[in-house]
């Protein structure tokens, strides 16, 4: 084993950047002096990884309308680091979710030699599963986040590790909301709704409107409402003016980043589907998931998938344990009601709320573990064969 292993990463969007700084820090516990490049965000970058391109590059939304108007560009990413990476191996290369673009790459430098482990393993018990093919060519490891995806995975072929996953680790399991509202300038008492419209620039285009006119709803209903929106740093810009144009600007408190924050501070949420959806059970906040997209993707989508469910949560728990409401069913007047049965309940603490609290503590329970030391005996595992 090499005493300063040099690992090639990428990692697409914010969440995928949160769940490689993690990994990197595990990994610097083995290996103080490695060093990491490749594709990363900001919190790769304060583990001391060398970002060659930023994540955010590599963000797309829906299935094919908004991927074919990135296609050359993300090609042309893909093809440069393919090449600088053939010109001087990694010990390994990790490709940190995003599958499109990893799967494809994880292949080509794994047919040249380079050994190749795939950290989240690509959703295929939802949808997608033509791709267990693509990762059995591409990943000589998989390292699973879900505890009943190495099983599945075997199945096929391919050599996987539950390694939990590493938001529960560092997510509180009872989380101080109070603190939380004091860091934001927010009251103690009365209700708070913490509004999260996605990481990817055309979830602004097709889910903000729509949430912010819900918003207005709410307030209608509950004018002293207190609504917090934590906005990823590229988007704030966007999501003020869409704030703005719903005539919701004095209304709506945005925030740099702080997604954590804001969720231990509010009672309820109303969220995108996508890792953050997970992150509010992991708060054990009750939520309304919605989402919206092109209608194009949106039908490619449905054909694919495997599973009543959308939103994370609901998947894990096997049952609508939170509501969802997808398309044409994301409408202001929908989800502003279902946000308004949360905070009633909230309000008044129904069993309802206490049954969720108890569902999410016990998937906490399932999904924590020692993420960064499992994932990174592993990656030595894969570095020493």
């Amino acid at each position: 084993m090499p005493s300063q292993p040099r690992i090639a990463m990428v990692a697409g969007e914010a969440s995928g950047d949160l769940l490689a700084s993690l990994l990197l820090g595990g990994m610097r516990g083995l290996w103080p002096d490695l060093q990491a490049f490749g594709i990363g965000g900001p919190q790769m970058a304060s583990q001391g990884f060398d970002a060659w391109w930023p994540s955010d590059r590599l963000a797309v939304h829906g299935y094919s309308v908004e991927l074919l108007r990135r296609l050359v560009e993300l090609v042309r990413i893909r093809h440069q680091l393919r090449a600088r990476l053939l010109a001087a191996p990694p010990s390994v290369f990790i490709g940190v979710d995003a599958p499109d673009f990893n799967l494809a790459l994880e292949t080509d430098l794994r047919a040249a030699g380079t050994r190749t482990v795939h950290f989240v393993c690509p959703s295929i018990w939802a949808w997608r599963a033509d791709r267990v093919e693509k990762i059995r060519r591409a990943a000589d490891h998989v390292l699973c986040i879900f505890p009943f995806e190495p099983a599945l995975l075997a199945k096929h072929g391919i050599a996987a590790t539950y390694v939990g996953h590493p938001l529960a680790a560092v997510i509180p399991r009872e989380p101080d909301r109070a603190a939380a509202r004091a860091r934001l300038g927010l009251p103690q008492e009365g209700p708070v709704l913490a509004i999260l419209p996605g990481s990817r620039s055309a979830e602004v285009q097709y889910i903000t409107p729509a949430f912010f006119k819900a918003a207005a709803l709410i307030r209608k209903a509950l004018p002293a409402i207190k609504m917090i929106v934590p906005a990823v740093p590229a988007l704030q810009e966007r999501i003020t003016a869409c704030a703005r144009d719903c005539g919701m600007q004095d209304a709506l408190q945005i925030v740099t980043g702080q997604s954590h924050t804001v969720l231990a501070a509010c009672d309820v949420t109303l969220i995108a589907s996508g890792t953050a959806t997970l992150e509010a059970a992991l708060f054990k906040r009750p939520m309304v998931i919605g989402y919206r997209m092109h209608p194009v993707s949106w039908r490619l989508m449905r054909r694919r998938q495997l599973q009543p469910w959308v939103g994370l949560p609901n998947i894990l728990c096997q049952d609508f344990v939170v509501p969802e409401l997808i398309q044409d069913a994301a409408t202001p007047e929908a989800l502003a009601a279902a946000v308004l049965e949360w905070l009633a309940a909230c309000q008044s603490r129904s069993d309802r709320v206490t049954a969720l609290q108890k569902r999410f503590a016990a998937l906490h329970d399932i999904l924590a573990r020692n993420t960064s030391e499992l994932a990174s005996d592993a990656i030595r595992q894969i570095i020493e064969a």
